[in-house]
């Protein structure tokens, strides 16, 4: 475990002028984004946050909570299914509404493949993120059709923004956290292990060490079944932890060099053995909106920028795909969700001085 660098050096920033950082393609080369689009053009809600996407037999599934404004008893979970390269118009695929007629907010959706041929989805319903619990649908014919919601085990919250990961014995671990009740807010990151196909599930909290208060991890898989997780924190730095036995144990968490506005992130590892982070280069505010590349998780490299104008562009989610391809989704202006398709093989990696992002090239 490295040592990270002191926070004013870890966190100095060259905002970009661009759209690609120095380090991408030089001018004249192919670029490394192939796509890029709304998911939806218009929706019957006016805000949109924090997507996600997996990827099926037939095409792209993207979800998102969608309402009035975050927290709103309105927001509910919408979908659309990327079908012959097009999407399909959204549809809203669950609400807060309970058995005596409240309405909770939605929050949260995460797809993945728990099983072979069924996809599933995990969002959460409640008051706010101190107070919700855990939900499911599933779907066995690529998103077309979804089962009858399901409640979650008490103190089982599933993923809590990011994608689990299945490991080569099968299991599946759940990256997830919670914030307390209290004032203020703790907040502690923990992992949901399962060996059955997310029949049930385990937890498992990394050791006791410096008090970071950390949400939202997303985990990476590095040679030999080493296992690090990253995510978001109120501390204006990414946070790290690692597993050397298939995520039944977590190192104390630590602080990487990678500026962190206590934003959302999302990671995944390349099937080339790099590990790709989507998130904002940035102490303060969500923008820039970057992407970094590291061979080993320790070092990171500056990639691509995917945002820099001014608003807000936040809470990634990120995939590979089969054919190799990356796909990512994001919250544009809260507003619509964006999807980007980058060729990681024309991402080069630039080195980050004292976690500084390089100036963007011409």
């Amino acid at each position: 475990m490295r040592t990270a660098l002191p926070l004013a050096a870890a966190l100095t920033l060259l905002t970009p002028q661009g759209s690609q950082a120095q380090g991408a393609p030089p001018a004249g080369a192919a670029s490394p984004i192939v796509r890029s689009e709304f998911v939806y053009e218009t929706a019957p809600f006016p805000s949109a946050h924090a997507s996600t996407i997996a990827a099926t037999k037939e095409g792209f599934v993207a979800a998102w909570f969608g309402g009035t404004r975050e927290g709103a008893a309105d927001v509910g979970i919408w979908a659309a299914r990327q079908v012959d390269g097009a999407w399909t118009p959204p549809v809203e695929l669950a609400t807060g509404v309970q058995a005596d007629g409240t309405r909770h907010p939605c929050w949260n959706p995460v797809l993945f493949e728990t099983a072979p041929g069924t996809l599933t989805l995990f969002y959460k319903v409640g008051p706010d993120p101190r107070h919700w619990w855990g939900m499911t649908r599933t779907s066995r014919d690529q998103g077309r059709t979804w089962s009858e919601a399901t409640r979650l085990p008490d103190g089982i919250l599933g993923p809590i923004k990011n994608k689990p990961v299945r490991l080569a014995d099968g299991s599946v671990i759940s990256p997830t956290s919670t914030e307390s009740a209290g004032e203020p807010s703790k907040w502690r990151v923990h992992f949901e292990r399962s060996t059955d196909s997310g029949k049930t599930w385990t937890i498992v909290r990394p050791e006791p060490g410096a008090d970071i208060d950390a949400i939202q991890p997303s985990i990476l898989i590095h040679p030999k079944g080493r296992l690090q997780a990253v995510g978001r924190t109120r501390s204006q730095r990414v946070f790290e932890t690692w597993s050397d036995d298939g995520g039944r144990t977590w190192t104390a968490l630590t602080l990487t060099v990678l500026p962190n506005p206590s934003a959302g992130t999302d990671a995944v590892t390349l099937t080339d053995g790099r590990h790709l982070i989507v998130y904002n280069h940035t102490p303060k505010g969500r923008t820039p909106l970057n992407v970094a590349l590291s061979t080993d998780g320790k070092t990171w490299g500056a990639a691509l920028v995917l945002e820099s104008e001014p608003g807000e562009y936040s809470y990634p989610a990120v995939i590979q795909a089969a054919d190799g391809l990356v796909h990512i989704t994001y919250t544009w202006k809260r507003q619509r969700i964006r999807h980007v398709v980058i060729d990681p093989k024309r991402l080069q990696a630039t080195p980050m001085a004292e976690g500084a992002w390089p100036p963007s090239s011409k």
